[in-house]
């Protein structure tokens, strides 16, 4: 082969070899299309909330607990029904619940830890709900009582992770198996907090934002964490792009969507975020998404057929409430 067939052949493996890399990075790259994610609004909550919990049954969005409008906690849990536009009432909790997490599984709803009573006291209680019978049952305790966590089902397995009680600020992770009625300890998370989030995306759980009030000041936290209940193991990646707490998060296929949030603390002037940050789970990156219309923390954002619905919470730092029902179309 003479020098100008050489130089030609080369240049022309050159670029069959960039072609596949362009291809590979175009493939691995987030497919985001900003312009065609937009915001509607959907039939008003009836009661207005704060610091509540939310999960999906059978395509139906239920809403428990938090605090009303009178200021106290509630056991209020209400129903709704995209398909219908239809709120209606579940049946209630047997007793009043806030900063608690609701996870679904097998047709069931769970609900787990919170504060209750008088006082801001952290419950253990493992409660579930189900909807051919309108009840809630019962099952056994927590081994941590603990407020203001984060919880998914990964497996069959609930994995209950972070939280406060009595002013400790908790990296706890245990898990609880519905097939046997037990705890199991796990492999506690990297970082101390509550407040925070989580979404279970492929098989793992990422814990996300939050805050620790032990710390002097108290800080807001931007941590992204994930647990692979596999290996029992935490990774750190890439940190959100805000530092908050009471937010809350959905997974819709490898994106991780992060709704709203507060910053609580005296040392700076008290606020609530309508943010909303995309993590992609295959390239460990971030963007910013159309903001949230209605800046809250204390919400609950849920996920069916790639529709996002972000319900209650509260519009000023501290006790404020909402109706709110901001449905945000990914695609």
């Amino acid at each position: 082969m003479d020098f100008v067939l050489f130089n030609q052949y080369r240049s022309y493996k050159l670029g069959i070899l960039i072609s596949i890399i362009g291809f590979l990075i175009s493939i691995a790259t987030p497919s985001y299309s900003i312009a065609a994610q937009t915001w509607t609004t959907g039939v008003s909550m009836p009661t207005a909330r704060t610091e509540v919990a939310g999960g999906v049954l059978d395509g139906k969005i239920y809403i428990v607990g938090g605090f009303d409008e009178s200021d106290k906690r509630t056991n209020l849990v209400e129903a709704y029904d995209p398909k219908a536009e239809r709120w209606s009432r579940a049946s209630s909790l047997a007793e009043p619940l806030d900063h608690t997490v609701v996870a679904s599984q097998d047709g069931k709803l769970y609900v787990v830890g919170g504060y209750t009573g008088v006082a801001r006291t952290p419950s253990a209680k493992l409660l579930v709900y189900d909807p051919s019978t309108d009840k809630w049952q019962e099952l056994k305790s927590m081994p941590t009582p603990r407020g203001a966590l984060t919880a998914g089902f990964i497996d069959g397995i609930l994995y209950a992770v972070g939280g406060e009680s009595s002013g400790k600020t908790l990296n706890t992770n245990e898990a609880y198996d519905p097939k046997t009625d037990k705890w199991t300890e796990r492999q506690p998370m990297l970082t101390n907090r509550h407040h925070l989030t989580s979404s279970v995306n492929d098989g793992k759980l990422y814990a996300i934002g939050g805050r620790n009030t032990e710390k002097s000041p108290s800080v807001n936290i931007d941590k992204n964490e994930v647990y692979d209940p596999r290996l029992d193991k935490w990774t750190s990646l890439e940190s959100m792009p805000t530092k908050r707490s009471g937010l809350s998060a959905t997974s819709v296929d490898h994106e991780i969507y992060v709704f709203g949030g507060e910053y609580p603390f005296d040392n700076e002037p008290k606020r609530t975020f309508n943010n909303t940050e995309i993590y992609h789970v295959k390239t460990d990156s971030w963007i910013s998404g159309p903001a949230l219309p209605t800046a809250r923390h204390g919400l609950a954002a849920v996920t069916i057929n790639g529709t996002i619905y972000v319900i209650g919470g509260g519009p000023e730092a501290g006790l404020s409430y909402s109706h709110a029902n901001e449905i945000f179309h990914t695609r």
